[in-house]
């Protein structure tokens, strides 16, 4: 009889998740899963609420991208309300939300990922950390990574008004415009996110690319999946985070289709599975085909790799450098192994460097005209931005006086939920054989899902609604004293524990909420 490994919690990420590797009597894996065991729910209680209070509720999902909420929510209030911000607010949102970019992007590359690399993914687990890379790096690398971050992070509050849970924009606009001061402050930071950028980039060469274990296993079948891509392109067809429209190619990068935000529901279909709480988005002309990867799968990738392989190139010049030196080291477009996009992830943190010197030298940043307030009756609105995990979708719909009656999300990592179990399910069958497991092989088994960056929490639901929760009631001594199950089938299961038993009994506390109890 084979047997289960449980990797509970898995690490290194955004939300609560668990891998759960299923082994038959040789060793070998069947099946892995990757399950997100949390809900979020914020599309339900959305509901009823002023539609302008949207992107600082969004805003507090997570409180490692709210940026993105926030302004994937603030471009659907543009969208409601049917107005279009002047140049000065366009400018001034791309300021921030190019700051949020680099920065998330910087905290995923050396706390979440380059521990894998530069201290090593057989490392001990002890030393396989930020603190692990600091030792390996050296000390200044450290304070170079604290003090750009925190130099981000100042101006991400300043232009928000808060570092966490912004307060800038409004439909039509911003809250705030922004002083030839800031500008000079911009244009300091901008210049030195440039050399950090490259700074970062090098390390990545000459610690991952030129150590050729690394290189090859970025190169191996371990972590390679051929899918569709999905990702923003503006009219030049160059990557942009902040508008444009939505570009999907091929696994042999063929344009399938291009479409604008209000069509996304034409594009995407939403699937669900029992055994997790995430969704799980395809494209509906591919259809829903199960967790398999090709051309005849539905199944779509999206974050940096995706967006490179959607884009003809990259819109900076020193980005586009780096853009072609990858792929002519991955051998083409698209580039399908798993873990170049952490590679990915490092150009476009040079891109938004490079952004934030064109926008600090923009006439419109300081304009003083913030906000146009030709504002119409609202009714339905779809907003969509790059958020660094993704396309992230905001889709309202309202009352004439602008109260929430829907609400859909698709967030960022939902892009990628269909693609990480497969890749979490191909690393598991490639790396454990024959029963041998070790620390460093789980931790690889691992690093299929963190390349994505995942934020698993963002928008989990369960349909319609409620969430299954099973508790057990245990004694001093560990004796179960009771069991109390929320389920959509509670009474099924409470009554599965108890078959047999005697010494319990099922007591109904209120509709869909049932406990088992001691007779006694």
């Amino acid at each position: 009889m084979g047997k289960k490994v449980t990797i509970d919690p898995i690490t290194r990420l955004e939300g609560h998740g668990k891998i759960e590797i299923f082994l038959d009597d040789n060793g070998n894996v069947e099946r892995a899963f990757l399950q997100v065991p949390e809900l979020r729910g914020f599309e339900k209680f959305a509901e009823g609420r002023p539609a302008e209070e949207m992107p600082q509720i969004t805003s507090r999902i997570c409180g490692v991208c709210p940026g993105a909420h926030h302004m994937a929510s603030v471009k659907t209030l543009d969208s409601l309300f049917g107005v279009e911000p002047p140049p000065a607010a366009r400018a001034v949102r791309e300021a921030y939300y190019n700051l949020h970019m680099l920065e998330d992007h910087i905290f995923h590359f050396y706390f979440l990922a380059a521990p894998d690399f530069i201290v090593g993914t057989n490392a001990d687990r002890g030393v396989r950390n930020i603190l692990g890379l600091i030792e390996k790096a050296g000390v200044e690398t450290g304070k170079k990574v604290i003090g750009i971050r925190k130099r981000a992070r100042d101006l991400i509050g300043e232009i928000g008004g808060k570092a966490i849970h912004p307060v800038l924009g409004l439909p039509g606009g911003v809250a705030k415009k922004m002083s030839e001061e800031f500008r000079e402050r911009l244009r300091s930071f901008a210049s030195d996110a440039v050399k950090f950028s490259r700074f970062s980039l090098t390390l990545f060469h000459g610690s991952v690319l030129e150590d050729k274990p690394l290189r090859e296993l970025i190169l191996s079948d371990v972590y390679y999946n051929k899918t569709y891509y999905m990702g923003m392109v503006d009219s030049g067809g160059k990557v942009n985070f902040y508008d444009g429209d939505i570009r999907v190619v091929s696994p042999e990068g063929e344009e399938l289709i291009t479409f604008s935000p209000a069509d996304y529901a034409s594009v995407i279909g939403e699937h669900v599975e029992p055994w997790s709480y995430i969704k799980f988005p395809f494209l509906k002309k591919i259809g829903w085909k199960g967790f398999k990867d090709g051309k005849e799968s539905g199944i779509y990738r999206v974050a940096p790799i995706a967006r490179l392989n959607v884009a003809d190139g990259m819109a900076t010049p020193l980005a586009q450098e780096e853009y072609e030196r990858m792929y002519d080291t991955l051998g083409g477009k698209p580039a399908h192994h798993t873990l170049a996009i952490h590679w990915a992830r490092l150009i476009e943190i040079l891109y938004s460097a490079e952004r934030l010197v064109e926008l600090a030298e923009a006439p419109e940043l300081t304009a003083p005209e913030i906000r146009n307030m030709d504002l119409k009756t609202p009714c339905e609105g779809v907003g969509i931005v790059e958020a660094p995990r993704g396309t992230i979708i905001h889709h309202y719909t309202t009352d004439e006086q602008g109260i929430i009656t829907g609400c859909n999300l698709i967030v960022a990592s939902l892009g990628n939920s269909a693609a990480m179990c497969i890749s979490v399910d191909r690393a598991a069958r490639k790396l454990i054989k024959n029963g041998e497991i070790s620390d460093g092989l789980l931790n690889m088994v691992e690093m299929a899902f963190r390349a994505y960056d995942p934020c698993l929490g963002c928008a989990t639901h369960s349909l319609p609604g409620k969430m299954p929760l099973t508790i057990t009631l245990k004694g001093s001594a560990g004796e179960v004293k009771g069991t109390i199950s929320r389920d959509l089938n509670g009474e099924d299961y409470c009554r599965g524990l108890l078959s047999g038993n005697r010494k319990y009994k099922l007591k109904s506390i209120k509709q869909g909420v049932y406990m088992a109890s001691r007779a006694d």
